[in-house]
């Protein structure tokens, strides 16, 4: 009849294995997250710098296009 002692050091490397094993797989989906993060992060930036681009563009034509105010006073 074998041992308790025996008996435990494969059921121990077995559990540690199994923790191993999950703690990879964790890893692995928060890493799959972050990237999914980062790349949402990134198109919403490149959004956005597309919006503020074209809203500037919009600004500097409105700007030359727009009459030149008189000034209400007389220079002399």
């Amino acid at each position: 009849m074998p041992s308790n002692s025996n008996r435990a050091a494969p059921s121990l490397e077995g559990s540690t294995r199994i923790w191993q094993a999950r703690t990879d797989l964790v890893k692995q989906e928060v890493a799959a997250a972050n990237a999914a993060a980062d790349a949402k992060t990134a198109r919403l930036k490149a959004l956005r710098l597309a919006k503020e681009a074209e809203e500037a563009e919009i600004a500097r034509n409105a700007a030359q296009t727009a009459p030149v105010k008189k000034s209400r006073f007389k220079s002399s």
